[in-house]
């Protein structure tokens, strides 16, 4: 199946009819459509599935252990089908369906590849249900304690080990997966830029450089209920106060510490209209150009706050294989190299020693996490023909 084919096939899937964005959460009933999608995709191809102890799903064209035991790991291309809530189309699973495009596009001229090639869907990617993002590649590289991850619940308090067991795979093993990491010899991921960098170049399709650090941390603001309608200001503990002030603060650092900051997410407790919360509960989603500048920011909105941030994630600046990078920006005619303020399951697996390199396909809105997030289809096709030159490279 063509690109348009198959995109045209996922395209409805986990899409919100009132907004047009895209639901897609771990270990739903929507991700087990796309999962079965994916692997129907795979046996289509002849490709061999496999399931890690994350639960992240392999495509293997090729036998990548007897490739190990031969002294060579394989080419592994790919990206995540999940969505952050209300997402756009393109974030994740165009470097999917890219992917898929590959392996057809390698077929049709006859390529005989030297080693195994892969096709990858990465689990949870955005992080969206359980809060931790890139879980599935976090767990496998063991950046993510397998008991800390099993622990994790949703807004419904449902653990990530009762929704895994739920979607039928098994939380025992959990954990670390070397034999997994080994097959690994590159991982190439083609992903939609999520900025305006290839908008201002001109350019369809860049190379990845850095992706800058970044993390997220949990506000616990606590106060008192009572009654919206009876209660003087003046006796009121309202912790919603202490929110503006944390969403103030956080902007005001950012911008003098030339850093992004986000206060995306908020739990409010009872969450009535007519009451005065007990409690809130702030999510800060902070990045920049370096570690300095980021926890300053974090530090400035604990001190405005009166609360000390707890850090749930933390990714240090990943710097992909420059000589790589330089190799595949030359192979696509002098692709130009930008970074990224965008965490993604190549940075994880950069972090862990991998060889690791990312393609960027333009957004001509410059905007991602949004229903408006877009690419021509005559750029994804750029980027399939990108992908397909850096892997037949790869793999000669």
């Amino acid at each position: 199946m063509t690109f348009d084919g198959m995109w045209s096939a996922i395209e409805p899937i986990g899409r919100e009819a009132s907004t047009g964005g895209y639901r897609r959460y771990a270990w739903t009933r929507v991700d087990a459509t796309l999962r079965e999608w994916f692997a129907g995709e795979a046996t289509a191809r002849g490709l061999d599935l496999v399931t890690d102890r994350a639960g992240n799903q392999w495509a293997w064209w090729g036998d990548p252990d007897a490739a190990v035991a031969a002294g060579r790991s394989g080419v592994v291309i790919g990206s995540h089908l999940d969505s952050v809530p209300d997402g756009g189309a393109f974030d994740g699973p165009l470097g999917v369906v890219s992917a898929l495009a590959v392996i057809d596009a390698l077929r049709a001229k006859g390529f005989a590849p030297s080693c195994p090639i892969a096709v990858v869907n990465f689990v949870d990617e955005e992080g969206a249900r359980f809060g931790i993002a890139c879980a599935g590649s976090r767990l496998i590289t063991g950046k993510l304690d397998a008991d800390t991850a099993r622990g994790l619940r949703d807004a419904d308090g449902v653990t990530m080990a009762e929704a895994m067991t739920a979607a039928g795979h098994d939380t025992e093993h959990v954990g670390p997966d070397e034999e997994t990491l080994r097959r690994i010899g590159t991982f190439v991921e083609l992903h939609i830029e999520q900025g305006r960098g290839l908008i201002d170049l001109g350019r369809p399709v860049a190379v990845g450089s850095v992706i800058r650090p970044h993390g997220r941390w949990r506000l616990d603001l606590e106060g008192e209920a009572n009654h919206a309608g009876t209660t003087r200001l003046e006796d009121r503990r309202d912790p919603m106060l202490a929110l503006a002030t944390t969403v103030l603060a956080a902007r005001e650092a950012a911008a003098a510490q030339g850093c992004v900051a986000t206060v995306g997410k908020v739990r409010v407790e009872p969450n009535g209209v007519n009451a005065i919360p007990s409690r809130v509960t702030a999510w800060l989603d902070a990045r920049g150009p370096g570690e300095a500048a980021v926890r300053s920011v974090v530090e400035a909105v604990g001190r405005q706050s009166g609360i000390a941030a707890v850090e749930e994630s933390w990714t240090p600046e990943t710097v992909f294989d420059a000589s790589l990078a330089q190799r595949l920006s030359e192979l696509l005619d002098d692709a130009p190299m930008l970074g990224t303020g965008a965490g993604h399951d190549a940075g994880v697996l950069a972090t862990a020693g991998l060889s690791t390199a990312m393609l960027f396909v333009r957004n001509p809105t410059g905007i991602s996490h949004s229903p408006v997030e877009f690419a021509e289809r005559e750029d994804c096709h750029r980027g399939v023909e990108a992908l397909t030159r850096v892997t037949e490279e790869l793999s000669r």
